[in-house]
Order: structure tokens, then C-alpha cells, then sequence
């Protein structure tokens, strides 16, 4: 069955090599700082997909939440099942569409752990509640199916640490995916689009080629 779509073209602004950046790290925040300013929703929303060394993948939703001179930085409970996948096999990809810019990005790379230091700073930073969360939830393990299983926990790490410091997980923290090949895609019309890849070389330096679309 033919799944009935709401079909529009696409009518992004041409794309030329000459207005790309020659590091896809400044190109991406680029883009970026212009999809802050039209995307309705969380544009540093990202799908990223790992696999673990049997094959077996998984793509899920996570928040971009910095970007640094090595790569894009995300963060999460390292027991979950991205943790898994990641420490069998630390390749991974991810991509994120802007629908009112017609664009999307495709990042793939290597994801390393970012420092525990990091990681605590960047936690400090989170709401009281989003601590609490992070430190209450076993993340992707099966627990009873009923909802007041976790609330009631929830609840009660939140009157414990009211007026105390929420310890960071043991198992919670950052990774650093840095990236190898990144391609920005711009929509045109008549599915026509503009394509460019940046593939790192064993220099360092990044080579930029156009893709068909």
C-alpha cells in the first residue's frame, strides 16, 4: 500500500561550493544559526542510528547539545542501548532535517567518550528535574508497566535532594562523534537538489565534492 502523502516541492535557495566553508564543523553551525531562526522545534534534534558488533541497529532522537574544534557533542546514560552499541562499536551516524529551509545534514564519524569533567559541567547545567531524571532512570532497561514504578522513585530523589547537590550518574555522561564524512543537502525544485560531501583525507584536510542528486 502507498502510504497518501502531503507532496510539496522543494524551493531552496541554490547552493555553490564557492559559499561553503572548507571545515564542515563551521559550515554546520552556519546552517544552524539560520534554522534557530525559522525551525519551530528543538533544530539540534539529530537521528542518530549505531549498530553493535553483531549488526544490530537502532536510530533514535537526541539533542546536539555543543559543537567543538573535534566534533558534535550529545549526551546520555551509558547503559542505555546507544551506550551498548557505542562501546562495541563506536561508529555511528546521524542526521537532522530543517523542513522550512528545505535542508538536512549527514554526519558519520567516530564516537569517543568527552571527559568526566565535561560531562559533570555540562550536567550542572541541566534543570533540578532533568537531574533528577537522569539520575532516577535506569535508561532502555525493562521495568514494571506501570508508570507509578518510576514516578514514585522520581519523587522520592526529588524530596531527597532538594536543598542537596543531584550526584551525576557513574554511568552518565558524554560522547564526542567525530565526524569523517558530513554531506549538506539543499532541497530545489523538481527534486533537483544541491549536494555537497566533505570526506576528511589522511592529511586532515577536507575534500569537497558534489553529489548528484
Amino acid at each position: 500500500m502507498y502510504l497518501k502523502e502531503k507532496q510539496r516541492d522543494y524551493f531552496g535557495t541554490a547552493l555553490s561550493i564557492e559559499e561553503l566553508d572548507a571545515n564542515p564543523l563551521r559550515q554546520f553551525i552556519k546552517w544552524y544559526e539560520v534554522a534557530l531562526e525559522t525551525e519551530p522545534f528543538e533544530p539540534n534534534a539529530v537521528a542518530l542510528a549505531t549498530s553493535n558488533n553483531q549488526g544490530e541497529t537502532k536510530v533514535r532522537f537526541v539533542l546536539i547539545k555543543a559543537i567543538d574544534d573535534k566534533g558534535f557533542l550529545f549526551f546520555t546514560n551509558y547503559s542505555s542501548i546507544k551506550g551498548k552499541h557505542l562501546e562495541e562499536n563506536p561508529k555511528a551516524s546521524f542526521a537532522c532535517y530543517w523542513p522550512t529551509l528545505y535542508r538536512q545534514i549527514c554526519v558519520s564519524g567516530t564516537c569517543e567518550k568527552t571527559s568526566y569533567e565535561l560531562s559533570l559541567r555540562y550536567f550542572r547545567t541541566r534543570p533540578f528535574l532533568s537531574q533528577i531524571s537522569a539520575y532516577t532512570s535506569p535508561q532502555s532497561q525493562p521495568i514494571p508497566s506501570d508508570r507509578t514504578y518510576m514516578e514514585t522513585l522520581f519523587d522520592q530523589n526529588k524530596a531527597k535532594y532538594a536543598s542537596l547537590t543531584v550526584p551525576m550518574p557513574d554511568n552518565w555522561g558524554g560522547y564526542r562523534l567525530i565526524p569523517e564524512k558530513v554531506e549538506f543537502w539543499q532541497g530545489r525544485e523538481n527534486r533537483f537538489h544541491d549536494r555537497f560531501l566533505y570526506s576528511k583525507e589522511a592529511s586532515g584536510q577536507w575534500k569537497i565534492e558534489r553529489l548528484a542528486p
